[in-house]
């Protein structure tokens, strides 16, 4: 074969960049902690059925029933209505309740879920995290730190597991987002210590999943949104914490929202193994 032939033989350049106004048509995606319109879930599980998935609202009400910010008024059929009403194409919208305290209740989620969604589940969404500053190291002790570690850790742990087994050898697509809190930034968090070294062992163990469960066609991120306005400060804190942004606000529940739903997609497939901040710059 001469140059002139090889050089011939090679294939054109590649079709210009398209993008699917539905690129999660089809796929079906757990969101976990999506229980109140003005929380961070709810804004992804929206993103997701706008995006062409079918979506399963995890919540446990008593939970935030117990903080000051109180549970939705609505109730979780409101918020899963809400949702439904942004479904495409047949998409099933439905929601259910764990307390992940539980150690078998991870497993029973996402079983949960699957059945509801048609027996698959391609996304997974670990937002929830159990709430509420316990203090720092002078105040923290063995139950603190046990509560946060068996929620906001060891729960997230057991349901990326329980989701990896679903999935079928030689499948692709899988996608794992995770939530962290930036608690290696800046100062760190010290008057929420217990919190704090909950969430950093997810930011800790994003790689390790990632290359674990990379070829089982699954990739593993982790988002840091920084400060997002989920009702929970008070006027006085928000205005401080709003002062530390470039841009003088805080992060809505959609900013992380939609980097949350981008990484489900197939244009973040080449990504994996990444704690990724999208907090508008904050304390920069």
């Amino acid at each position: 074969m001469t140059t002139s032939d090889a050089f011939q033989s090679r294939p054109g350049p590649p079709a210009g960049p398209r993008r699917d106004p539905l690129p999660l048509r089809g796929r079906t995606a757990l969101v976990t902690g999506a229980a109140r319109r003005a929380g961070i879930g709810f804004a992804v599980a929206r993103r997701l059925a706008a995006y062409g998935a079918s979506v399963y609202l995890h919540h446990h009400v008593p939970h935030d029933a117990a903080q000051p910010w109180g549970a939705d008024p609505d109730g979780p059929e409101a918020l899963a209505a809400d949702v439904r009403a942004l479904a495409v194409d047949g998409a099933v919208v439905a929601h259910g309740p764990a307390d992940l305290t539980a150690p078998g209740a991870p497993a029973a989620l996402v079983g949960a879920a699957a059945e509801a969604l048609g027996g698959r589940l391609d996304i997974l969404v670990a937002n929830h995290a159990l709430s509420g500053s316990d203090g720092g190291l002078d105040e923290v002790d063995a139950g603190m730190l046990d509560a946060h570690w068996a929620v906001n850790t060891r729960s997230t742990v057991l349901l990326v597991q329980a989701y990896a087994r679903r999935r079928k050898e030689g499948e692709d697509g899988g996608r794992v987002v995770m939530m962290t809190s930036g608690q290696d930034l800046g100062n760190g968090m010290p008057d929420e210590l217990a919190y704090a070294l909950a969430e950093g062992a997810l930011a800790s163990a994003t790689r390790t999943l990632a290359t674990t469960l990379v070829r089982r066609g699954i990739t593993v991120n982790t988002v840091n949104p920084g400060p997002v306005d989920t009702g929970y400060a008070t006027a006085g804190t928000h205005a401080s914490v709003a002062a530390l942004f470039p841009g003088g606000r805080w992060g809505r529940p959609d900013d992380p929202a939609r980097l949350v739903a981008w990484l489900a997609t197939d244009e973040a497939a080449w990504i994996t193994g990444q704690v990724i901040t999208s907090d508008g710059g904050f304390g920069r």
